[in-house]
């Protein structure tokens, strides 16, 4: 496995930093509240960042993603790729794709994700019917991409009758909602639970990248904190509690960077990844959480500090380990799969 870069990856994630580094500041994040910052948003779809993705992969994703958890930036890139250009790229038919990219690509279409853990929707010749809690960016959408019971996807619009969205603050601030679906026509994409499971592992993957980019800033933050801030006369960072504990908040980070890497690498060679992606996710909320903690408690008093910057990655990586799923439930699917795939014989 080689997880350099392409240079087509490398040059996106270096545009992708420029422009987070840039727009997605302390005084912007507060501006914009629990919203998306739309003009970020607009930047990044100029300049065609979204778009390259299809191109890029879902390692190339995890890059950009990366770049977008160090700054904690607003803006739902996440979603729109893996649950709207990644998917229908893949299990979309050409009219599909024909119709729905364009928009998707330049940021006029915002799309997310509802799959609901334990079958909280339900399908009868071709309605929908049922309440998924929260959904992520949801107040952004324009289309929603529903998993039924049956594992089967559904594309769903919005705005259409029988949708009804409300607002719903979550620990993060991700424009999330409340969607009740009573009967509104969804339009398939794929066929068979198999387009299901590849959307999941994708979205895991991401997510999971997303999250080390959130560890990584908080990381950073507190080795800012750490070697200016003295103590005794002496920087904090000398000490060895503080050094070994930032240690593990780093190899916890490498660990998390990495299994996304491999599940991403894994996937654009469309190799067996479903794996792969419950271990980056089961790292990314386990690991995830242990290292915020760490961020903010290397902080001090500061820490507690609910406008310090170093806050905003705390929030986010706890909401990050819910969304991925809790650790146990991670392994116990891990474990199933595992299982099944010794039952049938696969390598």
């Amino acid at each position: 496995m080689d997880f350099t870069p392409s240079e087509e990856q490398a040059a996106a994630q270096g545009l992708a930093a420029r422009i987070f580094g840039d727009l997605s500041t302390h005084e912007r994040l507060v501006a914009a509240g629990t919203g998306t910052d739309a003009g970020l948003w607009k930047e990044l779809c100029t300049a065609g960042l979204p778009g390259a993705v299809e191109d890029i992969g879902l390692l190339g994703l995890v890059l950009l993603l990366e770049e977008q958890g160090r700054t904690t930036a607003q803006v739902p890139l996440a979603a729109t790729c893996v649950y709207g250009l990644l998917a229908v790229a893949e299990h979309g038919t050409a009219e599909q794709r024909g119709r729905l990219l364009p928009a998707l690509r330049d940021g006029t279409a915002v799309a997310t994700g509802a799959f609901p853990a334990r079958g909280g929707v339900r399908a009868v010749d071709g309605a929908l019917y049922g309440v998924v809690p929260w959904v992520p960016w949801l107040r952004d959408a324009s289309h929603v991409l529903v998993a039924d019971a049956g594992r089967e996807l559904w594309i769903v619009e919005v705005g259409a009758p029988g949708v009804n969205v409300v607002a719903v603050e979550t620990t993060a601030p991700w424009s999330a909602g409340r969607l009740a679906l009573d009967g509104v026509r969804g339009e398939p994409l794929g066929t068979g639970p198999g387009a299901c499971a590849a959307v999941l592992a994708a979205s895991r993957t991401a997510f999971a990248g997303l999250q080390a980019g959130v560890c990584a800033g908080s990381l950073a933050r507190a080795v800012q904190h750490t070697t200016t801030r003295e103590q005794f006369g002496r920087p904090l960072s000398t000490n060895q509690g503080v050094l070994l504990r930032a240690a593990d908040a780093h190899m916890d980070t490498e660990a998390i960077r990495v299994t996304a890497y491999e599940a991403a690498w894994r996937r654009d060679r469309q190799l067996a990844h479903q794996a792969q992606a419950l271990t980056a996710a089961w790292w990314a909320s386990e690991a995830g959480r242990r290292v915020v903690h760490a961020g903010q408690h290397l902080h001090g008093g500061t820490g507690a500090d609910l406008d310090h910057p170093v806050h905003r990655h705390f929030l986010w990586g706890r909401q990050l380990d819910a969304y991925l799923g809790c650790g146990a439930e991670l392994l116990h699917e891990l474990g199933l799969l595992i299982a099944s795939d010794r039952v049938e014989g696969t390598p």
